[in-house]
């Protein structure tokens, strides 16, 4: 079986890729030719590249003898570039690869979206039936993407998955490296309760069940979310990561609202000058809203089971951010 995996040179692709090398697939990768290679340099892989963004269709030799596509690339919550490229990448180039995979008569297309296209949970933990409720422009146009491709899935007879990636964190990754740094060089401070969910879901186990969306007969047509075993409130969180340095947090809780309008006034002066804000609302989101999915469906559909527990996954990438000089 060959592959295509799209965003293989990032954090959930690279991870991806050598997943699937191990279980015995023939993986080509699609690229940008600007792109940072480092993270699969050196793997038995075939490249081919192409920019998501632009108006080019997707060549045909990329598509060629694929069984099964990935993608997984996306713009990611970048606070500098214009509004309109989240939806050039994210539903534009969605859309061309879905086109390109059809022409192709590609056996099956998995396409990874987010939880956070269901934004706030109401009642945690969310099902894949909750609502949509995207509260910023990446996740609009993430929304935006997923529903082009059940559409497209069930328009055009192209057989596909929606995976829902949760919270996803180790090694390689940097998303969650300054609450790590914060809680390591005790200068964390909790803002609000602390009460707050949070649902994390570490990468070696996340691509193993997006691996399987795209193996599994009962996931065809589905929308299927990978999580954790399990979520912890955020003041639970922060003491298992103290736990893991062996490091004193302050028991002092801070008032979340002035932060709050402190990143919006950041992002009114910052964003008309192209720059990135020192605060923005959607950081303070981590402090406010609950973040808990069910991932039952997951569990039945696809024999998904979660292999690292979250003090075993916080405490690998920890070991790696201090290995890396990243803490100081």
């Amino acid at each position: 079986m060959k592959v295509l995996v799209t965003g293989a040179n990032g954090f959930t692709g690279s991870y991806l890729t050598k997943h699937l090398l191990n279980k015995g697939y023939e993986v080509r990768v699609l690229v940008r030719k600007s792109s940072n290679m480092s993270a699969i340099e050196g793997l038995p892989i075939e490249y081919t590249y192409a920019n998501l963004a632009d108006d080019t269709p997707i060549d045909d030799s990329v598509m060629a003898g694929i069984d099964i596509v990935y993608h997984i690339a996306a713009l990611y919550r970048a606070e500098n570039v214009p509004q309109q490229a989240f939806w050039d990448i994210n539903v534009g180039g969605t859309k061309k690869l879905l086109e390109a995979a059809k022409r192709a008569n590609v056996k099956r297309f998995v396409h990874c979206s987010t939880v956070g296209v269901q934004g706030e949970i109401s009642n945690p933990p969310a099902t894949e039936e909750a609502p949509y409720k995207p509260g910023d422009y990446y996740q609009e146009s993430k929304r935006d993407g997923e529903i082009l491709a059940l559409n497209f899935f069930k328009e055009e007879g192209l057989p596909g998955t929606v995976v829902r990636p949760v919270g996803i964190y180790g090694p390689g990754d940097t998303r969650f490296l300054k609450l790590f740094k914060y809680i390591y060089n005790g200068k964390f401070r909790m803002f609000g309760s602390g009460e707050v969910l949070y649902h994390l879901t570490f990468v070696e186990d996340l691509v193993a069940g997006i691996a399987l969306a795209g193996e599994k007969e009962e996931a065809l047509g589905q929308i299927i979310t990978i999580g954790g075993n399990g979520y912890v409130t955020l003041n639970e969180l922060v003491e298992k990561i103290s736990t893991v340095f062996d490091k004193k947090v302050s028991n002092l809780r801070f008032p979340v609202w002035p932060l709050w309008f402190a990143g919006l006034l950041c992002e009114i002066l910052c964003k008309p000058l192209g720059i990135s804000p020192p605060i923005y609302r959607r950081r303070v989101d981590f402090f406010l809203k609950d973040r808990a999915f069910d991932i039952s469906k997951a569990k039945k559909l696809l024999g998904y089971e979660p292999q690292v527990t979250l003090e075993e996954g916080l405490k690998r990438t920890a070991d790696w951010y201090k290995e890396q000089g990243l803490l100081t």
